[in-house]
């Protein structure tokens, strides 16, 4: 008897979804496709479901058959970004020689693809402020790719012997991370360009590598 489950054709591939599985997948991006370009151009409480819903082409019935509410929405599109985020940071940070240049082009490769989004990383920093503690923790796992490209960085100039063997990597790369974050308010205030938050966050690293930098 034909079994109604997804089927593979060679074992330890993953299953093929039916019409009914494939449709639902493709509703599901629409509608994180639409969020994320009014969380982007909004930013979180003035985009609706009803206009994402919208934006997305379907009924704001299908949205909820999909995501509970409109944060565990904005969480998914979050975790999305991250991921795609973390990557552009570690091909940026490939590219160069020392701990210094690896971590400034990776943190100016961020800038570069999140002040297009502005609003969403403004989103992104008020709800961290006042979410329930279980999303914050969502939050936290969810920037973990961001940092740990960050303490990668770290870990290869010790390696190098450019960073001491002792240096808490661990601790200066939340320092820097959240130094990087930081800066957006200068971005949404102050007007900054790539070039300035650029400038900035090198001082930045600077001042906080000042006391692990290897002796030699």
């Amino acid at each position: 008897m034909a079994s109604s489950s997804p089927a593979t054709d060679v074992e330890g591939e993953a299953p093929r979804l039916n019409r009914r599985q494939a449709a639902k997948v493709r509703t599901r991006q629409k509608v994180l496709d639409a969020a994320r370009q009014l969380f982007a151009e909004r930013g979180y409480e003035p985009a609706t479901i009803r206009d994402i819903a919208k934006g997305a082409g379907m009924s704001t019935g299908a949205v909820f058959a999909n995501f509970q509410d409109k944060a565990e929405l904005f969480e998914a599109v979050l975790a999305t970004d991250m991921v795609k985020l973390a990557e552009t940071l570690k091909a940026a940070a490939a590219a160069e020689t020392t701990v210094r240049g690896r971590l400034l082009a990776a943190l100016t490769a961020g800038y570069h693809v999140s002040l297009e989004q502005l609003p969403l990383v403004q989103a992104v920093i008020a709800r961290s402020w006042f979410q329930p503690v279980a999303a914050e923790m969502r939050a936290r796992a969810a920037i973990t790719p961001l940092i740990s490209v960050v303490t990668d960085a770290l870990q290869a100039g010790v390696g190098d012997r450019e960073i001491r063997q002792d240096a808490d990597v661990r601790l200066l790369g939340e320092m820097i991370y959240e130094a990087w974050l930081s800066n957006y308010r200068r971005a949404a205030y102050d007007g900054w360009t790539i070039q300035q938050l650029t400038a900035r966050i090198g001082k930045q690293i600077d001042v906080i590598l000042a006391g692990a930098l290897s002796r030699q």
